[in-house]
């Protein structure tokens, strides 16, 4: 019986393994599959207004002064946007 159990649990496992995507996707949909063009624009605005106020607050009371090369060039990116 013991063996019977084992084969069972080996078999279920396989079909398991071998049904993995299957899985995935029915129990852990990936959620920007259903995204619109209109979700995807105002979620990368949203990202770049993020930025941009991270940007803006690393500023702070000295201004562009307190900014990296990097973080100026990234800024005046966003801008254009």
């Amino acid at each position: 019986m013991s063996e019977l159990a084992v084969l069972g649990f080996i078999i279920a496992i396989i079909l398991l393994f071998f049904n993995r995507e299957w899985i995935k996707n029915r129990f852990f949909p990936d959620q920007q599959k259903n995204y619109t063009i209109d979700d995807k624009f105002n979620s990368d605005k949203r990202d770049r207004e993020k930025e941009i106020d991270r940007l803006l607050s690393k500023m702070g009371k000295n201004g562009v002064n307190d900014l990296s090369e990097k973080d100026r060039k990234r800024l005046d990116e966003l801008s254009k946007m």
